[in-house]
């Protein structure tokens, strides 16, 4: 049986082997819009992202608006080129490790509140209780007052708990890509490694 499991294994390597490139071109290519276009947003409003980075703590807001901002545009935008890919995540990271300790962790893990409260990892269970009474009430109001199949047709309401799921999800992410690196064929790094890699010592 222990042979069989072994030859079963093995077969499996060999036939994945050849597609190994496809998990790191796939994790790039769902971060690098994400990091895009939330570091291109922070630029746009930096001005007005000062006082709200001030009152998360963080020193020096106004600076760190921009370099948060710089770090996610260029840092995206290598992801999707595939361009030192290990370097870029590494400030990636450190970006995501700050947004869920700073803008997200009072409010738990989920980002929305439609959950099951007996999850072990949700430690603000009173937030998606007030978040569902909040929901409900807002629904009760746009059928009085508003057009609500209107409202609705392109999606439901919710309410944004905004806990730290995505940045952790982000974070482990990176991780990935930290280790895998930027994957072979469809990344500058593959094609630079290929070219200039090993012709000197370090």
């Amino acid at each position: 049986m222990t042979g069989i499991l072994n030859c079963a294994q093995s077969l499996l390597e060999r036939i994945t082997r050849p597609f190994d490139f496809l998990a790191p071109l796939a994790l790039r290519v769902y971060l690098a819009p994400i990091f895009i276009l939330a570091g291109s947003n922070k630029l746009k409003h930096a001005g007005s992202l000062g006082p709200y980075f001030e009152s998360l703590g963080i020193p020096a807001p106004e600076l760190m608006v921009y370099i948060a901002g710089l770090t996610e545009l260029l840092g995206g935008i290598a992801l999707l080129a595939g361009f030192a890919v290990r370097w870029a995540a590494i400030p990636l990271m450190f970006t995501m490790l700050v947004a869920a300790s700073t803008a997200h962790w009072e409010n738990g893990w989920h980002v929305l509140p439609e959950t099951d409260l007996t999850v072990p990892w949700e430690w603000r269970t009173d937030l998606i209780e007030e978040a569902t009474t909040r929901k409900d009430a807002a629904r009760s109001l746009l059928r009085e007052h508003g057009n609500y199949d209107w409202l609705t047709e392109t999606g439901s309401i919710t309410i944004l708990k905004n806990g730290i799921e995505f940045a952790a999800t982000y974070f482990i992410m990176l991780l990935a890509l930290l280790y895998l690196g930027a994957g072979r064929f469809f990344s500058m790094d593959y094609w630079i490694a290929r070219k200039w890699r090993n012709t000197g010592s370090c």
